[in-house]
């Protein structure tokens, strides 16, 4: 091992004095915000101006402080298919009602996964993976799952809390909870006891630590609303799911994943399913791997087909909350800090785990240049109105190929060859490995 030594730093000293602009950027940094002083207006002006193609949509939804956004995606696109049945110029689905559900079905999968692996050490990999426990955060088919088997509610029928929209302290607490009955279903398993009854003993407390925090979801519930033209509506004694049957109704097997993660571990062209801690515990994560191109292409292709596009995305690189953009352009971190290169490719930045989606939102607008090439996408997302342009971004086209990881598109928009390879079978990986997919 090579120290830092003082020889080394008189030369560092030395050849910072060379460097005539450290003490004026020493000043601006010492008072400023770092991102405020990269801004660059010039390049971001590039981002206004309208769209060629727009979506209407009915508001901006504000998912607090919880890691929902996923949820809240696939919220803000059904919202729209029973806000246009039902008439209405404003409508929002309930996030309480499916985050509960969420966590009761991720607190299974980890008992399930714990009972699976009981007869591997605890320093397993699998099982320090399982001990890592989970957080709000979750994936497109999670929701498809969750949906799929509760439905979904009205904002009104089931409200937000303050746990529910503050969620880091009761998680942590969900957590720990599950990890010491991790370690109790392991001991029961290998003892020869049957694990179930003391599972589902388990689930239980679960369910009232939530009930306590979230409110017990309705088993039915009335629907009254008023539409546009200001005439009454009432459907009584109403399921979650019938709910979503109704007046919703939209076929979310009909859609995959698509993710560009140009990494030596996921070759291109490959379909590809993992078992993730937050799934439910019969359910996995299945996804197309293509280029960077046919991503685009096709959430290009459903955009002007008028259907909105969940995609995930990085929303810590080149962003700037104030001014609702994501562009690496418009914030220049390495003049800023002295002619410092960060540049990675997109497949390094990946494998290094220096970057990966940790947000998801729902593109509802793009605009094109004079070849028809995107140069600019508009961006509906979950942090309420007081951020952004009242709630919506935009992100550049050079954003949009380096740093969106995963879109949701419909099959239909799938060329042949593309089907083709949903046709074959899936290569599984292992589940932490999706840390940095």
């Amino acid at each position: 091992m090579c120290p830092v030594t003082r020889e080394m730093l008189l030369r560092f000293r030395e050849e910072e004095k060379t460097k005539k602009e450290i003490p004026t950027l020493q000043a601006a940094m010492a008072k400023c915000e770092l991102q405020d002083l990269a801004y660059i207006p010039s390049a971001a002006a590039r981002l206004n101006g309208e769209f060629t193609v727009e979506l209407k949509t009915r508001g901006i939804t504000w998912q607090q402080k919880s890691g929902r956004c996923w949820l809240y995606a696939v919220m803000n696109i059904l919202r729209e298919k029973a806000a246009e049945k039902c008439g209405l110029e404003k409508f929002e689905l309930s996030g309480n009602y499916l985050s509960f559900y969420d966590k009761l079905e991720k607190a299974n999968n980890v008992l399930e996964m714990a009972v699976r692996y009981a007869d591997r050490p605890l320093n397993d990999r699998m099982n320090e993976y399982i001990l890592e426990g989970f957080h709000d955060g979750g994936y497109w088919d999670m929701a498809v799952d969750l949906v799929r088997k509760y439905g979904a509610v009205p904002l009104d029928v089931m409200p937000e809390t303050f746990q529910s929209t503050h969620t880091e302290k009761f998680r942590k607490l969900l957590s720990s909870l599950l990890r010491k009955d991790v370690l109790r279903l392991r001991a029961a398993v290998r003892n020869g006891e049957d694990p179930e009854p003391l599972k589902e003993t388990m689930l239980e407390e679960v369910y009232r630590m939530e009930c306590i925090a979230y409110g017990e979801p309705p088993a039915e519930f009335d629907f009254t609303w008023r539409d546009r033209d200001g005439v009454f509506h009432e459907d009584r004694r109403l399921t979650g799911k019938e709910f979503y049957r109704k007046y919703i109704g939209e076929p979310l097997e009909d859609y995959i994943t698509v993710t560009d993660h140009p990494t030596d571990g996921l070759k291109k062209d490959l379909h590809y399913v993992f078992h993730y801690i937050g799934c439910m515990a019969d359910r996995d994560i299945v996804n197309l791997n293509l280029s960077a191109d046919e991503m685009e292409t096709l959430a290009l292709r459903q955009l002007r087909d008028g259907r909105p596009v969940w995609f995930g995305c990085d929303s810590g690189a080149f962003g700037d909350r104030v001014k609702g953009i994501w562009d690496p352009d418009s914030l220049d971190y390495g003049g800023l800090l002295g002619g410092i290169d960060f540049t990675m490719s997109k497949g390094d930045r990946l494998m290094s785990h220096d970057s990966y989606a940790t947000h998801a939102m729902i593109l509802v607008g793009v605009h094109l240049d004079e070849n028809g090439k995107p140069d600019r996408w508009k961006i509906e997302n979950s942090w309420g109105e007081e951020v952004g342009r009242k709630g919506y971004f935009v992100c550049s086209e050079k954003y949009f190929r380096e740093y969106v990881y995963e879109v949701i598109v419909d099959r239909k928009y799938l060329n042949e060859r593309q089907r083709a390879l949903l046709d074959r079978e899936p290569v599984r990986i292992d589940p932490w490995e999706c840390d940095w997919l």
